[in-house]
């Protein structure tokens, strides 16, 4: 069995998961291993003498991923990476874990993306050589063998059933490029665009299309492949998130599943509009299986016997944070049916029972990420997990228990099996640290919000908590916008070290995140400026009625959607705020609807163009745009952007920053050229931290 996930991500591993605040990269991306492994470091003294949670503890924290269980369910298979900010890197090992035993067994440095092949207990993975991922089989407990050799390397990999045949992902060169055009003109350095879609999230779309590749295997060596989407200007897995959930073969090896947006320029920014396919390995077709619906249909997965079909489907055109819906056919019939019509709440990831009777459902919950049960023969839906965290990824193992990543707030990712309603640690890579450092409580408190409604919000207390103290606090403003303030774990936006450097933080679960209901998520769109604003400004005059807080000194952060909502509250907030900070907001709706790459993003959330001016519900937006507000600016504030986020330019932050040092305002630019809509290189983000922390301690503190 296996869950697959929306864009393969963890949902800890960053706080959002739609347009604006999309997945950071993974531990296993970022830093790609080399010959020399970074090395898990030790507390030093005066970090130990201390006992506070730093930016620089947060990077010494080994991150957990790659997770999957055997086929008999008795071992497991995962990855730990550590960083060292000193080199700059990371680097990933990867561990077996035998279900009963006490520890795991470290198999193989460097090791990344693992998976299970075959019942007898082989797996695989991917290890850079010469600059290059490549794939490894360790058969019968032997010593790995290098399967493939090519020089454009693997980007993903799936074995068939029977582990005769390899199928991979590489990116290949469709398009012409400049050079091409003018071979003679070696020192050119130009791109030539005639289309939309010419960038996306955080690279330059440059001809180049991830495709899938089905090679044999002859004495345990991958031969050449053959490209299945030979000469199509489209990328499988899909852009951006390259997912290698979205493909998946059949258990009987006939035939690939995947996804794929088949559509270039303008259609492809304005639409969201992907489909399931079918490829036969005999006749070498592709049937698509959804090509009705509009919107998005995505990561398929096929029940044991090969039968069924779950995949996950969105209906509304453009709208990227639509209900995702559980989506099933019975591949015989082609009967297509929806089966959870009336669960109000995504289907995260799943994944079926070994007799197909029961689907495993993660979804969102009240600020929460929990696992669900959902029983075929009626329908039943049961909640398996309650409790104040979040469950990221969940196998069941063969003695009935699950084992399953769990995180909070004050806690990152960590394995647990689970029987019944008790939590067992397995693993336990950053017990060292929760040994030696204090951390803090948490609470979920329910606030009504100005239309009548409830809304949680998570209050996360600086460690040893006084009372009777005074506290400066932290309004935290939530990405996306349609992103779950669950109880999620960040290397970045750590809600848990904002509040071990003496800050109380609030973090509102405002209108527009999903788990409270599809009336609570939709009501954001086309109303940006309305109801979520006076949610954040309820979150924080809420507890500014509290004895311990400091209500001169409150301070409103954010990023992306977030950014934007500093930017908004910074000409509304009449003067409750003492520091500001945004990072890569939206300041200018008509600029970033001029720059955005995924067009259909604000064609939904704003309504549309900002030239349609008989379109109210755009018009409306466009005219409450923060940047029209700059005039009752007042409060320092800091801008960070980075060069290469394609998302939301960097422009918006530099207009950002120059309206306010115009207007006299105390302010600060961090610039980060080499990062994009986030900061994932280790000795950035510290400096990011200290920078944060800096301006935050001079006008709070």
């Amino acid at each position: 069995m296996r869950f697959t996930t929306v864009l393969a991500l963890s949902l800890t591993a960053a706080a959002a998961l739609a347009a604006c605040d999309g997945p950071e990269k993974s531990a296993t991306q970022d830093g790609a291993p080399t010959a020399t492994l970074v090395q898990p470091e030790s507390l030093t003294g005066q970090e130990l003498a201390e006992g506070k949670f730093t930016p620089e503890i947060l990077w010494k924290m080994g991150r957990i991923g790659g997770m999957v269980l055997s086929p008999d369910r008795k071992q497991l298979l995962y990855t730990v990476t550590h960083y060292s900010v000193a080199e700059n890197r990371g680097s990933t090992r990867l561990y077996r874990h035998t279900l009963g035993e006490a520890e795991p067994l470290l198999v193989e440095e460097g090791a990344m993306a693992p998976q299970w092949v075959g019942p007898n207990g082989d797996f695989a993975y991917l290890k850079v050589v010469d600059g290059a991922a490549q794939v490894f089989l360790t058969a019968q407990n032997q010593t790995p063998k290098q399967v493939t050799s090519f020089s454009d390397g693997v980007e993903s990999f799936w074995f068939s059933p029977d582990a005769a045949r390899l199928l991979y992902a590489q990116f290949v060169q469709v398009e012409q490029t400049t050079s091409d055009r003018y071979p003679n003109l070696s020192k050119a350095n130009v791109r030539i665009i005639d289309s939309l879609m010419y960038r996306h999230w955080d690279y330059w779309v440059d001809g180049r299309y991830s495709h899938l590749f089905l090679a044999d295997l002859v004495d345990g060596k991958a031969q050449p492949g053959q490209d299945l989407l030979e000469d199509q200007p489209w990328d499988c897995p899909m852009s951006p998130g390259f997912s290698a959930e979205e493909v998946a073969w059949s258990p009987k090896g006939d035939a690939i599943f995947y996804t794929c947006k088949k559509s270039q320029g303008r259609v492809y920014a304005t639409t969201t509009n992907s489909d399931v396919y079918r490829y036969d390995l005999a006749t070498k077709t592709h049937t698509n299986l959804t090509a009705p619906n509009p919107g998005y249909d995505r990561n398929p997965v096929l029940s044991p016997d090969g039968t069924q079909l779950l995949w996950q489907r969105m209906l509304t055109p453009g709208y990227e944070s639509d209900r995702a819906m559980l989506m099933h056919c019975n591949l015989a019939t082609g009967e297509v049916r929806e089966l959870l019509p009336d669960f109000d709440r995504n289907a995260d990831a799943y994944q079926w029972s070994d007799d197909a009777s029961e689907v495993y459902i993660l979804s969102g919950i009240n600020g929460t990420h929990q696992l669900f049960r959902l029983t075929m023969a009626d329908g039943a839906v049961t909640q398996l997990t309650k409790g104040q965290w979040d469950i990221n990824w969940a196998g069941l193992a063969a003695d009935g228990s699950w084992v399953v990543q769990r995180s909070q707030l004050n806690r990152a990712p960590e394995l647990y099996t689970l029987r019944d309603t008790t939590f067992e640690p397995l693993t336990h890579i950053n017990q060292p640290i929760y040994d030696a450092v204090a951390f803090s409580e948490v609470e979920g408190r329910l606030m009504k919000t100005t239309d009548g409604g409830t809304m949680l919000t998570w209050i996360v207390y600086p460690p040893h908590f006084d009372p009777a103290k005074k506290y400066p606090t932290i309004l935290y403003c939530q990405g996306g916008p349609q992103s779950t303030v669950s109880q999620f774990w960040s290397y970045r936006w750590n809600l848990q070290l904002m509040a071990s450097q003496g800050y109380v933080v609030v973090a509102p679960n405002r209108h527009g995140v999903p788990s409270f209901g599809q009336a609570w998520n939709r009501q954001i769109s086309g109303d940006y400026s309305g109801q979520n604003i006076r949610d954040y400004l309820t979150a924080i005059d809420n507890v500014a009625k509290e004895p311990w807080c400091d209500k001169e000194h409150l301070g409103a952060v954010g990023a992306s959607y977030g950014g934007y909502s500093v930017y908004y509250l910074a000409g509304v907030h009449e003067g409750r705020f003492k520091a500001f900070i945004a990072h890569n907001g939206m300041f200018n709706f008509e600029s970033f609807y001029a720059s955005t790459e995924e067009t259909f993003f604000p064609n939904h959330d704003l309504g549309g163009p900002y030239w349609d001016k008989g379109n109210a519900v755009a018009q409306r937006s466009y005219a409450n745009s923060p940047h029209k507000l700059v005039q009752k600016w007042d409060t320092p504030i800091m801008v960070i952007v980075g060069e290469r986020d394609f998302r939301i330019a960097y422009t918006e932050g530099l207009q950002a920053f120059n309206a306010a040092q115009l207007r006299g305002i105390p302010s600060r630019l961090l610039v980060f050229p080499e990062e994009t809509h986030f900061v994932t290189k280790p000795q950035n983000a510290i400096v990011w931290q200290h920078e944060f922390f800096g301006w935050l301690d001079r006008w709070l503190k």
